[in-house]
């Protein structure tokens, strides 16, 4: 795929995760993608920081929608090759300090497979 197209993906996660858009965010996804976050990793220990599949992306991020309604992705700087998306970007949550991310979409065939979340 070429490097714009996982560009454009990734301007459409973060549009859909800014505007709350669950179902965007996810219609990006591959039906048994995965994603690691450390957050996930505190907040649910279970899981050791990784979710599989769309049920799973869909309890996560609605949990974070309702408990940080503030919360807003900024990007920064984007870099792709054929199969990825490099992203960094500031985390602002009102009354916390900002907080800066970076994440890795791998994308086959239109769709993100796998997601990993790194925090800086």
């Amino acid at each position: 795929m070429a490097q714009k197209n996982l560009v454009n993906i990734a301007e459409r996660w973060f549009d859909g995760f800014n505007n709350k858009d669950l179902e965007g965010l996810l219609s990006l996804y591959d039906d048994h993608a995965e994603h690691f976050s450390p957050k996930l990793k505190i907040r649910k220990p279970e899981t050791n920081g990784m979710v599989r599949g769309k049920a799973a992306l869909r309890a996560w991020w609605a949990d974070a929608f309702d408990r940080l309604p503030t919360l807003q992705y900024l990007p920064t700087t984007y870099t792709a090759n054929d199969e990825r998306v490099f992203m960094e970007y500031i985390r602002r949550v009102d009354g916390e300090l900002d907080m800066l991310i970076a994440e890795v979409l791998e994308i086959r065939e239109g769709k993100i497979i796998a997601s990993r979340v790194y925090h800086g």
